[in-house]
């Protein structure tokens, strides 16, 4: 079988998220940390949807050429019919850092048709896109603030969003002339909307789609279906590109769970509020403070941490480490580097006491940290909140293989995340 979606997601929180949007709509799909060989794939049967989870998001332009071509190249051999570049939600994004329309114009050479379809919203996910304008709600109450004065996306403290027109937005990271299908006509009949793609595509090099309500999606996948069957598309926009593509079907069904033993680890490298609500709602967790400083320059501050992390583990208390400040921001100039500390951190505690359950908080985190634990693989296992997804890690180290790995952005998740997770099985 030849799968005729593939996605790459920017960060390895929202491929997961697209991972268990595919599996709740019923569609046979696994996420690959890297490329996979043909040995990989026949190892995970027959798919309908194949994604690769990378961390675009946090790269240079340069970087994201050398991540991405291989990845174009990859979908195009398998002959995927949409090539999904998912993106965040909120489309954050900047010149310098995981710029999405640097993204596009790498991935263009891979597909066949020449107009890059983008689409503005993820109505289940609170993200809504009315004439181009970009909406996001925020907190507990549902709030909604267009994306430019969001509580959070505004002040975002690596790629703010100071412009809510993702026209605007596109345009000053390079995709410029980019044409716009607007709710109205979204609403109405199938074939105007074809008609108007039609129009736009021959006259500019990519379209935008809004999104306000499942109405609009289903029609957005109505025109991808019919277009994809004439040429292969590349796709720009969050997992309401999956949700649009594949009608909804009878979620995937897995054997009964059966409890996971022993203690959870927790690591927290988000600043955003939600996750510090949630980091506050956790009580059940032995909460150790990291200070970024001291993994980054103190060997033996590292130790002590992993020390003592590895100590309540096996004492067997959930454990959550934490890397964000109590208040306010972190300096950004050193994330790669912390990243890449933090990720090591988390290595040695399971090195030293092995647990079966992990959650990650924060995006750029989440990549760098699983992407250096040695999985090459996550599978579907449940959905534990809007937009946060437990996978099914495999790996050929039998110690870290079936682990469940929850894997949250700083925006998702109930406040009670951390605490749901510790009831966690080993079954959807």
């Amino acid at each position: 079988m030849t799968p005729s979606y593939g996605w790459y997601g920017d960060d390895f929180t929202g491929a997961t998220d697209t991972l268990a949007t595919l599996a709740r709509r019923g569609r046979r799909a696994f996420l690959f940390l890297l490329v996979p060989d043909p040995q990989k794939l026949a190892q995970v049967g027959d798919l309908e949807a194949v994604g690769i989870a990378g961390a675009a998001r946090a790269m240079e332009p340069g970087e994201m050429r050398a991540e991405l071509t291989p990845v174009g190249a990859f979908f195009r051999d398998l002959g995927v019919r949409i090539l999904h570049y998912k993106c965040c939600s909120t489309f954050d994004s900047a010149l310098t850092r995981g710029n999405i329309a640097v993204a596009a114009a790498i991935l263009h050479d891979y597909v066949a048709h020449e107009t890059i379809t983008i689409v503005g919203g993820q109505p289940s996910l609170g993200r809504y896109c009315a004439f181009s304008n970009l909406f996001a709600s925020f907190g507990a109450d549902g709030g909604v603030f267009r994306l430019d004065r969001h509580p959070t996306m505004s002040r975002h403290p690596a790629t703010p969003m100071t412009e809510a027109d993702l026209r605007q937005h596109l345009s000053a990271l390079g995709m410029q002339n980019i044409g716009a299908i607007h709710w109205p006509l979204l609403a109405g009949d199938s074939e105007a909307v074809a008609a108007e793609w039609r129009r736009l595509a021959n006259a500019a090099p990519a379209v935008l789609l809004d999104a306000l309500d499942a109405q609009h999606v289903n029609a957005i996948g109505r025109l991808l279906r019919t277009e994809s069957q004439r040429h292969s598309l590349l796709v720009v926009g969050p997992s309401s590109v999956a949700q649009a593509f594949f009608e909804e079907g009878q979620p995937i069904v897995s054997p009964p769970p059966t409890p996971v033993d022993g203690p959870v680890l927790a690591f927290v490298g988000s600043l955003s509020p939600t996750t510090r609500g949630q980091m506050a709602a956790a009580r059940s967790y032995t909460r150790l403070n990291v200070h970024p400083d001291s993994i980054l320059s103190s060997s033996d501050a590292r130790e002590r941490v992993i020390e003592h992390a590895a100590a309540a583990l096996a004492q067997g208390e959930h454990v959550m480490l934490s890397t964000a400040p109590e208040v306010g921001d972190a300096p950004h100039s050193a994330a790669a580097d912390l990243a890449r500390a933090s990720a090591s951190l988390v290595d040695e505690v399971l090195r030293r006491h092995p647990v079966r359950r992990l959650a990650i908080a924060g995006g750029d985190t989440s990549s760098r940290i699983v992407g250096h634990l040695g999985y090459w693989g996550l599978g579907y296992h449940s959905q534990i909140s809007n937009g946060v997804a437990v996978s099914l890690a495999r790996s050929d180290d039998s110690s870290r293989d079936a682990m469940l790995v929850m894997l949250k952005g700083g925006q998702m998740g109930h406040e009670q995340l951390f605490e749901s997770f510790l009831d966690s099985k080993a079954g959807p």
